[in-house]
Formats: C-alpha cells, structure tokens, sequence
C-alpha cells in the first residue's frame, strides 16, 4: 500500500517545525521525517541530544532541511537560543522519544537544548515513543506517558507493535514510520476550533457485487477523493469513521477505517454510525445496482455458453434511505459524478438527497474522475450559485470541501 504523495499543501506548507531526535536506534527515522516535511515546504529545526548524535550525525538533518542541526544549549548562536526556538515554532515533534527523553520531559528537565526548549515554548507538541517492548511495559515508563497526555498540547503517536532492533523480537514498542509520523504533525498544526472533537462519517471507494465467487460487478474508484477528505478531517482535529470499499489504498493515519466490500454492507455500517455523527460525507461510488442473484459457484463457459444474461435489482441509495437517521442539525455532503448534464443532475441530486452540498465532477474531464490524483469540480449548496473549482489536487478539493463545512458549522454555533 502506497502512502500519499509529498506535495506541498496544508497544513505543513510555510510552517515551521521542530524535530527533537533522542538517542535510539530509531533516530535513523528522523532523517526521513525531517526530508518529508522539508518536502512538503515546512521549514524544519531539528535539535539533537548528545544521545542521538550516536545514532545519527547532524550533518545528515543539514542535508535534507538545508538548515544546520542544533546540538547544544549554549553556544555562539546565543544562550536564549531555546527561548527563540520555542517562541518561533507553530509545532514540536519528538522522534525517537526514548524511556530517557520520557522520564526527563515527565520532570520537566532543563539540562539540555531539547528539554529548555519544551519548556519554553507553547506549541503542541507531539511525543513519539520508540523502545524495548519491555522497558515500554515498565511503570515507570508508563506513568510517565500518562503524565505527558494528561499535559495540555501534548500529544503521544504511538508506538505500534513490529520488529524492534536487532536480537530483541518483536512487540509495543517500535516507533511509527515516518510518514505516519508526519500526518501526526500535520494534526498538530492543522487542529481547528470548530472540528475539534466532532465526529465526522466518510464513506469511500467503490462497492463489489458479487456476480460469484470470482467475478463482480463495479466501477473503476480508487478511493483517493474519500481518502484525502478523511486525512483532511482528521487533520483538523475531528474524530473520523472512514467506511470505504476495497482499495489498495493505505488507511489514513488516526481514521477509524472500516472496510466493506458491496453497497448493502456500506449501508448497513452507515446506518450503524450515522446517527451519531455531526458531519456525514458520501464520496464512496456505490454501485447502483447488482445481481439479483449471486451463483455459489464459479460460472464455466461450457455450462453458461457464449452468452450470458443477468438479472439485476437496484442497491440501496444510501443518502437517502439513512437520510432519516441522520443527527439534528448536522452537515451532510453528497458527491455527484457525472457524464453529462454535470450541474443540472448534480442539482438534482442536492435537492432529492437533502444535501447541505454537492460536490460534482465531470468523469470523462481531464485530469477528474477515477483513479487519478487530481479533480476538477463544482460545489453546489441551496440558494447559491455553484462555484467552479480549478484542477487540483484531491487533497486540495478536500481542504476546499471542508473549509466550507467548517464555516457552515461555525454559523451555526
């Protein structure tokens, strides 16, 4: 499974970031995290403790930020050099943050440049714990994470269970992959007032019905546009459900993400959630219709012939039939994909569907539809004239679909 692209985009673009790398075997990691965000046009200071150095020279942060990495808490650069980091940072991420750094930061130690800095800045910061699974299960340990989670703008992301270093097996411990990472930060800097703590339903990909145990009915969706809204909200500080249909995509990083594979299984979780949730986006490609009948066995030439004909029955249009179910006062966002007629059906759909917006896209427009990285769409919303998006990324059109949910939420508290 593929990870997003690096294009530079909200929210990490003109950011500024600091990378705090202690002294594990994982800082080689650190590297990457701090290459990624530099690619996605965050500037990056990265502080290294004495610990990391043994790990990880800072000639190689300086190669891939283009800014040196910092090492020590007095020096040329000046002695209120914490106070200027913390002061000018909008995030903070530890990576590795070894059972070391925990203990230290739990104290709110003072003896080295990372640990002033923490100190003295306001940022959120985001904690990122990589270590024996052992020493990971210690009290101590332990309690020391709970003190930094209980601390206002704290955040810890992860460990994950896998291999740990050399000799010592796997388990809870290994530090997330860099990427994972990065998403993290963007949360960090992207949180909004207004997301923050909703949940938010999004429903992707497309839907498989199932003509036998081999073959199916379906359609070319990729699940990218789903995905990116999903990320995006998440990023901003909603707790999301992504129910998608299959697709080599990799989840998204803090989703709760359930798969199903036909459109009476999408309806039967959407209608097991919506109830529940104060924004609802439909940008999964149900299938509308599906075999009446689903064989048990594979179907053969020699028993089907040359031709074959298949009686199909209509799928739940599951807008609609869970419309009722939908939470007082929530926001609901439906997606339009047409080959024709583009506005006018999508006006359609936004009136039958009781939509508070419609996003529609042309599917045989270039550089839209299926299975690319890039739309070009309208957003429609009753009472108001459509409004035509340039071509962008689909991770751009989910930034432009949620700024205007946000502002429909905003007037509304």
């Amino acid at each position: 499974m593929a990870s997003p692209d690096l294009v530079p985009c909200r929210p990490w673009q003109g950011r500024r970031v600091l990378l705090g790398v202690t002294g594990g075997v994982a800082a080689y990691k650190a590297v990457q995290v701090a290459r990624n965000l530099t690619r996605l046009e965050a500037q990056v200071d990265v502080v290294l403790t004495r610990g990391a150095q043994e790990f990880v020279a800072p000639l190689s942060f300086e190669g891939v930020t283009g800014r040196p990495a910092l090492t020590e808490l007095f020096s040329t650069d000046g002695a209120a050099m914490h106070v200027r980091l913390g002061r000018n940072v909008d995030a903070v991420c530890v990576a590795p943050a070894t059972a070391d750094f925990l203990a230290r930061a739990a104290q709110g130690r003072a003896d080295d440049l990372l640990g002033t800095t923490l100190l003295a800045t306001q940022a959120p910061v985001v904690v990122c714990p990589a270590m024996n699974d052992n020493m990971f299960a210690h009290p101590q340990v332990q309690a020391n994470l709970n003190m930094l989670k209980a601390r206002p703008g704290y955040q810890i992301a992860g460990p994950t269970a896998g291999p740990l270093a050399a000799g010592e097996g796997e388990g809870p411990g290994r530090m997330l992959e860099p990427h994972q990472i990065v998403e993290f930060i963007g949360r960090a800097l992207g949180e909004e007032k207004v997301f923050s703590g909703l949940h938010i339903l999004v429903t992707a990909g497309p839907t498989r019905e199932a003509i036998d145990p081999v073959r199916y009915l379906g359609n070319r969706s990729s699940g990218r546009m789903g995905f990116a809204v999903a990320r995006a909200a998440w990023r901003r500080g909603a707790q999301v459900t992504l129910i998608t249909g299959p697709s080599a995509l990799e989840y998204p990083v803090g989703v709760n993400s359930i798969e199903v594979e036909s459109a009476e299984e999408m309806y039967r979780a959407v209608s097991e959630i919506i109830g529940a949730a104060d924004v609802s986006i439909f940008a999964a490609a149900v299938a509308d219709f599906r075999p009446s009948i689903s064989e048990a066995e594979k179907l053969k030439r020699e028993s089907t012939g040359e031709e074959v004909a298949f009686q199909i029955e209509a799928n739940p249009d599951i807008a609609i039939e869970t419309s009722s179910s939908r939470k007082p006062g929530s926001v609901t966002v439906g997606f339009a994909l047409e080959t024709s007629d583009l506005l006018a059906n999508a006006k359609k759909k936004l009136d039958e569907k009781e939509f508070d917006f419609i996003v529609a896209n042309d599917a045989m427009g270039e550089g839209s539809g299926f299975d690319v990285e890039t739309n070009r769409v309208a957003i429609l919303s009753p009472g108001s004239d459509p409004e035509m998006l340039p071509l962008m990324s689909k991770d751009a059109v989910a930034e432009e679909i949620l700024d205007r949910v946000g502002r429909r939420l905003s007037s509304e508290l």
